[in-house]
């Protein structure tokens, strides 16, 4: 004990030094910092001042303009383009297999995010070829290019949304001018095209539900039948949903279909 002691109070006593040599080294690498006249390379000044005249005010709204896209990117992604019937539809799929986490949130959002940009390459391209290429070469306003971009995702929703929807949101803005396509706000179009995608995932993923339930019912009426009635049916029916999902090539046929899905 007394030779533990000793020890413990030997260590102490070393932290000790140490640490005051490292006090000193800092100080004096302080002082001799600031008796330097090596000038800083770099220096940032943040004001507030009145524009002096148009063109700051408008690189003022442009830096702004752009804050906010960047802002939005994730809402415009999710509710304007094909992200959410796949992954309400990959989430039904991993629900109906009963896997818990399996596959994770992460794997199934990515999954659904390269599809996403596969359906919508053409999209992308028409948003590239006559809004952005024109924009970067003077050629258009930025008035002009937000309204000729919002051409092709605007012909992308109309294909998919469904009338009876798109009915229901011009009744409540009460746009009773519309007669034409063209002449639908875009206010009305984005909610329709929202509820028109979770009305097809719900429908795709009820048809995907049916052939799990039915390997569930015969899992569970073999196990009242055999009078196993502690036996959870989930532990059994789960292999045999698996081995039905592998024969039949589940990812294969589900993202296939959901892919031809949409109309272009």
């Amino acid at each position: 004990m007394r030779h533990i002691k000793y020890k413990h109070i030997k260590l102490s006593k070393v932290v000790v030094i140490i640490s005051i040599i490292l006090t000193v080294i800092v100080f004096n690498s302080s002082k001799i910092f600031a008796s330097t006249q090596s000038p800083i390379p770099f220096s940032f000044d943040f004001n507030v001042s009145a524009a002096e005249n148009g063109k700051d005010v408008v690189s003022s709204l442009q830096i702004l303009f752009i804050l906010t896209l960047i802002t939005l990117a994730p809402s415009i992604l999710v509710m304007m383009t094909s992200f959410t019937r796949i992954i309400v539809v990959l989430h039904f799929v991993r629900s109906a297999l009963a896997t818990q986490q399996t596959p994770p949130n992460q794997v199934l959002i990515g999954l659904a995010l390269f599809i996403t940009l596969f359906i919508m390459q053409p999209v992308i391209s028409d948003v590239n070829d006559v809004a952005l290429k024109p924009y970067s070469a003077g050629e258009l306003s930025q008035e002009e290019a937000i309204n000729r971009g919002l051409e092709p995702i605007r012909k992308f929703m109309l294909n998919q949304v469904n009338d009876k929807d798109l009915k229901l949101f011009l009744d409540i803005a009460e746009s009773r001018s519309v007669t034409e396509i063209e002449d639908i706000p875009t206010s009305v179009l984005i909610p329709a095209f929202i509820i028109s995608e979770l009305r097809a995932a719900f429908i795709i993923g009820f048809l995907i539900y049916i052939p799990f339930i039915v390997v569930d019912m015969v899992v569970a009426s073999t196990l009242m039948s055999m009078g196993m009635m502690m036996l959870p049916p989930v532990m059994i029916s789960l292999p045999f949903k698996l081995m039905l999902f592998i024969l039949a090539d589940g990812w294969n046929l589900i993202i296939g279909e959901l892919v031809k899905t949409f109309k272009f």
